[in-house]
């Protein structure tokens, strides 16, 4: 048996402890990578944080400890989703808000593609969301074989069908919107250069994925944007479900449908800002100082300043 399944007989509230725990070791670590990279981001996004956040005595270093309680939740919270059946999944989901947006997608003769960016604990919500049919979904194996297994075999779980994230996936996804049937993308992830365009996110210009555009511009199916958030007295979870009509988004041309996306993730991540994984080194191809987590601190500093100094501008030259 593989030694994750126990993790079957652990209760959630208890994992969840132990993972509110472990993020307050970690926020008393700094030099951790984890927190590194998060203040890494913070410090790039500065000019672009939501402004409820940078009202009412803004505080950083809390918005910090918060991503990192919310990031070692999802991630105990996922493997619980792996170890256990279906039917534990969907009954942790409390709240649906904006079902219909989700139904019309789903209704689409051209078919639908979920948008699910690194927000919230999305695991939790792929049994729900296999509820409404059977799913073509891409899966990059996971490192270590163990471990590999035991995310696959939790995912196998569902009624979707895994394939791989290379031509022969994106085919298969494509066939599938064809059909009028339905995927799923995580399109924040850093792509290969020849998967990608330099477009802003969060007002930052780095390597984006074009894969999600490309499949909208060539099926014209629906897209839903989906996040799956932790309820504040931490019983269950909602979903959110967001229409993203914006013509942009079916653009030919890939850099203007990529930023179209970007700012429609945005739009997302900014309803619940530190539930998104900014642990995750999202910037790491930028133009001019091409990897900041590899920077030393003045490099670092001058290229915010620089980029701010650019922002500022583009952002008279519209009013």
């Amino acid at each position: 048996m593989n030694p994750y399944h126990i993790f079957k007989y652990v209760p959630l509230s208890v994992m969840q402890i132990v993972a509110r725990f472990v993020a307050w070791v970690i926020i008393f670590l700094p030099n951790t990578s984890v927190v590194r990279t998060i203040k890494i981001n913070m410090k790039l996004i500065s000019h672009n944080l939501p402004k409820p956040l940078t009202q009412d005595g803004f505080n950083q270093d809390t918005l910090v400890r918060d991503i990192v309680r919310h990031q070692a939740l999802s991630s105990v919270e996922s493997v619980k989703s792996w170890a256990m059946p279906p039917e534990w999944s969907i009954a942790q989901i409390r709240e649906v808000y904006n079902k219909q947006i989700l139904l019309e997608g789903l209704a689409s003769p051209n078919g639908m593609l979920a948008i699910v960016p690194h927000l919230g604990t999305w695991e939790m919500m792929n049994a729900w969301l296999n509820q409404f049919g059977a799913p073509t979904i891409m899966y990059k194996p996971v490192k270590g074989d163990i471990t590999n297994e035991f995310v696959f075999q939790g995912r196998s779980r569902l009624n979707a069908t895994l394939v791989p994230t290379d031509g022969s996936g994106v085919k298969a996804v494509f066939k599938t919107l064809k059909q009028g049937g339905f995927s799923l993308i995580l399109p924040d992830h850093v792509p290969d250069p020849s998967g990608g365009e330099i477009v802003p996110f969060f007002g930052v210009e780095t390597l984006t994925s074009t894969l999600a555009s490309k499949l909208a511009s060539k099926t014209k199916c629906a897209l839903v944007g989906l996040s799956c958030i932790r309820r504040d007295d931490g019983r269950g979870f909602d979903i959110h479900c967001y229409q993203l009509d914006n013509p942009a988004l079916y653009d030919r041309d890939a850099a203007t449908a990529a930023h179209a996306l970007n700012q429609a993730m945005e739009a997302m991540i900014n309803d619940n800002f530190s539930h998104y994984m900014w642990g995750y080194r999202r910037f790491k191809h930028l133009p001019i100082i091409n990897n900041p987590y590899c920077a030393d601190e003045t490099e670092l500093n001058n290229f915010i300043k620089a980029n701010q100094l650019t922002n500022n501008d583009s952002l008279k030259r519209l009013q």
